[in-house]
Parts: C-alpha cells; sequence; structure tokens
C-alpha cells in the first residue's frame, strides 16, 4: 500500500517583480501552511520522503511543513519536474519514484495537484487552495502501478481558520 500526500504551496506574494519561479510567499500564506501542517500533525502520517517543486514558495512551504511535523529537512528532496502546472510531469515523478518509499509528500502547484486528485482520488475537489493538503492511499505495492485510488484526508486552510 502507498499513500501520497499533496500540498499545494502557499499563498504567495506579487509584490515582488520578480520571476515566477522566485516568487515568496504572503504573511497569510505561511500562517495557512503552519495551520494546515499542524491540523496533519494531528494525523499521525509521517513521509518517508518529501519532494518538492523547484519554486521558492514550494520550497519554502515544504520547510514549514518540514519544521512542524519535526521532519529531517535531509528527507526533502527539490525536483524542477514538479514545477508543473499541467500536471504530466508530476504524474511521472510519482511514478518513477522508488518503490522503497511507502508515503510520499510532494509540494506543487496547481492546476497539476487539482488535476491528480480529481484523476487518482476518489473525491471530486473543484480546487485545491493554496496551503491546501489531500491525501490519497493506493492498494499497491509500486508507485508506477498507481490508479485510482482513495482518498483518505482533505485538510483546507480555511476549514480551520476562525
Amino acid at each position: 500500500m502507498k499513500k501520497l500526500i499533496l500540498v499545494r504551496h502557499a499563498k504567495s506574494s506579487w509584490k515582488e517583480d520578480v520571476k515566477d519561479h522566485d516568487r515568496g510567499l504572503k504573511a497569510r500564506g505561511c500562517t495557512d501552511a503552519e495551520l494546515v501542517s499542524l491540523k496533519f500533525k494531528e494525523y499521525s502520517l509521517l513521509p518517508d520522503k518529501v519532494l518538492s517543486s523547484t519554486a521558492k514558495r514550494a520550497k519554502t512551504t515544504a520547510q514549514i511543513f518540514s519544521k512542524k511535523l519535526n521532519l529531517d529537512s535531509e528527507l526533502i528532496e527539490l525536483n524542477k519536474n514538479i514545477y508543473d502546472f499541467s500536471g504530466e510531469n508530476l504524474i511521472k515523478t510519482i511514478k518513477e519514484t522508488s518503490e522503497n518509499y511507502d508515503v510520499i509528500m510532494v509540494f506543487g502547484h496547481n492546476f497539476a495537484l487539482t488535476n491528480f486528485v480529481n484523476t487518482f482520488g476518489d473525491m471530486p475537489i473543484e480546487n485545491v487552495p493554496t496551503s491546501g493538503l489531500v491525501v490519497i492511499e493506493f492498494q499497491v505495492d509500486s508507485w508506477k502501478f498507481i490508479y485510482k485510488g482513495e482518498t483518505i484526508k482533505v485538510i483546507f486552510p480555511r476549514d480551520l481558520r476562525p
């Protein structure tokens, strides 16, 4: 059995005049990422491997989660293929992950994440929001064989704010 934890990067800032890849996070983005990561921590599911887009906003979100979940920073692997908006490279990257990892956490971007959860999960989700987290469980022994799985957890920041 394999479990995939998908996290959309936190809300990014448009204040800086930088390339899309180099945009940082808004203060609300940091707060939302902390809220979601702390709620997820209650679930007691820790990843064997963390994959993150190379984009600054995704890397920063991964660092926030890593800190709140007490993960070893060595677990985080930056992967330029996750800086993907269509979802093709995201699917390919996940399917190429070593079968030695049973639980992987991926920090990426939309439309790729929403497309993935609707293609591979069993719960329709109109839009995975920034800092949104979705866990999908697959009844396979190898990532290359993933198909329609079961969406077992959804945590969105709007559901956690007072």
